[in-house]
């Protein structure tokens, strides 16, 4: 006999499922909205309540009186014990104001969103015994398509103010009266589909389309393929290719086949953050982990809970932030910058690099645990210039766009800038190609193109202008690459081959000039002969 699942005999996930299926049954026979299901809820929420502040007391050592921070510690500990993602926010004095990224009930709750209610009843109960007074305040949602949850929870009578959101009033324990609040939620299905609604502003559900992928090429129907089987798994999946191939649209491919795709998807360019701020954007941070720090601020992770989170340019991440993202890989936990609650990430990742990520671990600046953790299913996706047959089809399909994009006026190219596009090996690829075309269409008058408009052409042949264009672009690249060289060599005589102030005089950070020096074969320690003279 098969051994059950662990989450079949987790007595947590047990009483949720009850509880939850309690409702929706409550539902189905027609009394959804009446007081027996919400008192059954709140029920269930006050009888529980003085056993979970009782265990957690235990958990962190505390006994007898205690203060508002030592009761936010113990809501937010019962709250994430049980699957949350429950973190303090900014509040005024004399208010505890929470957070949460992630339902305990999981999606669940959309169907029964009076369990909203067992929050109200858990924090206000714990807060009227131990200050003799609470109101509870459900600001923001899961369960009616907010995105997330927010509570405010008043200990002051003298001091309570009127929010809207559906509020609780306690009095030593017990529930002395409730109000709905004045956002309106409507909730309207059909089949998989969702439509939110608050306060009639629609909120639409991420677009689940399968993105559209022009390919011919058997290189790229590969990978098309590749993804389209890995997919539904949880997999893991690490895109290499040179920049402009596509890999944002293959990973969007894996988002919108897998069954995450109902959340939205979330894509982060790491090579656009500054390092000092990689860990920050990624995980977050708590109201006053660093000077500036007014507010909770929530990172990638929490933003992509139970979605794909796309990471660009993997390899350009800080050591220090690998480190965390493989905690994240391997344990699904994490904590936001300056934090002392555990964070649960569930989240599937997609990472993608235009360099060789064997290259960057053998140079020592990616973890090699990292790299394996990522590398569980690879797709490579072949530069343009290899895939020729797909050239017709983008091209054609570019030109329908843009014609739409600029009012419908269909343009064609001619013999000339068809031999263009044939014959250039486009460097920038996929991208590259999108606004060559684009750029081209608007120069030209009639309904022909003529030429197209490359980047860095100054004059053409009648022989071969592609070929002319290639080599000026040569000529261009290796003038530039001569130029820094100069600049960076006169920057070591100068300051004696001292890095840092290389980097301070260039504006630039010290690992680009590592780089560039490694680019330029230079050493900097033959620039330090003469240190101390």
């Amino acid at each position: 006999m098969p051994k059950p699942a662990t989450s079949e005999l987790n007595p947590i996930s047990f009483l949720q499922t009850f509880v939850a299926q309690s409702l929706r049954t409550a539902g189905q026979m027609g009394c959804t909205e009446c007081e027996t299901s919400v008192g059954y809820v709140e029920s269930i929420g006050l009888t529980a309540g003085p056993c979970f502040e009782r265990i957690c007391r235990q958990q962190l050592g505390l006994d007898g009186t205690i203060d508002l921070d030592q009761y936010a510690d113990i809501i937010l500990r019962i709250k994430n014990q049980i699957g949350g993602n429950f973190s303090r926010a900014s509040s005024d004095p004399g208010v505890i104001r929470v957070t949460n990224s992630c339902c305990p009930f999981g999606d669940m709750v959309r169907e029964a969103p009076e369990l909203c209610r067992m929050t109200a009843s858990v924090f206000g109960g714990i807060a009227a015994r131990n200050f003799g007074y609470a109101k509870v305040n459900l600001l923001r949602r899961i369960a009616v398509g907010d995105g997330c949850c927010e509570v405010c929870i008043h200990t002051d009578p003298a001091k309570s103010s009127a929010l809207e959101g559906d509020e609780y009033r306690y009095e030593k324990g017990v529930l002395l009266s409730r109000r709905a609040g004045s956002a309106h939620h409507i909730q309207t299905t059909t089949g998989a589909d969702q439509a939110w609604c608050v306060s009639g502003t629609s909120k639409s559900t991420p677009n689940t389309e399968r993105p559209k992928i022009i390919a011919e090429s058997t290189t790229m129907l590969r990978a098309i393929e590749a993804a389209e089987l890995v997919a539904p798994t949880q997999a893991t999946v690490l895109i290499s290719g040179e920049t402009g191939v596509g890999k944002e649209i293959i990973a969007r491919l894996v988002h919108a086949l897998s069954d995450r795709r109902h959340r939205e998807f979330v894509a982060v360019n790491c090579g656009a953050i500054p390092q000092d701020l990689v860990e920050n954007a990624l995980f977050g941070h708590e109201k006053g982990a660093f000077t500036g720090a007014y507010d909770v601020h929530h990172g990638f992770f929490e933003r992509a809970e139970h979605s794909t989170l796309f990471l660009d340019e993997i390899d350009s991440l800080p050591i220090p932030a690998q480190a965390k993202l493989l905690r994240v890989l391997q344990e699904g936990e994490y904590e936001r910058v300056g934090g002392r609650q555990t964070m649960h990430a569930d989240v599937r990742i997609v990472a993608a690099s235009n360099r060789r990520i064997e290259d960057c671990v053998a140079s020592g600046t990616f973890r090699q645990d990292l790299y394996y953790r990522l590398n569980v299913v690879p797709i490579v996706i072949p530069p343009l210039r290899e895939r020729r047959d797909d050239l017709n089809a983008l091209t054609h399909n570019f030109l329908r766009r843009i014609a739409s994009r600029y009012g419908g006026t269909r343009k064609v190219l001619g013999e000339r800038a068809w031999s263009q596009v044939m014959g250039y090996p486009w460097p920038g690829n996929v991208r590259e190609l999108e606004n060559v075309l684009e750029r081209s269409f608007l120069f030209s008058r009639g309904s022909v193109i003529e030429s197209l408009a490359l980047d860095g052409e100054l004059g053409m042949s009648a022989d071969n202008p592609a070929a002319n264009v290639v080599k000026l672009k040569d000529l261009t690249k290796q003038a530039a690459m001569r130029t820094e060289e100069q600049l960076i060599r006169m920057a070591l005589e100068e300051l004696r081959g001292n890095v840092s102030a290389v980097a301070r005089q260039m504006g630039i950070s010290a690992r680009a000039v590592h780089q560039k020096l490694k680019k330029h074969g230079l050493d900097p320690q033959r620039f330090r002969t003469s240190e101390g003279n």
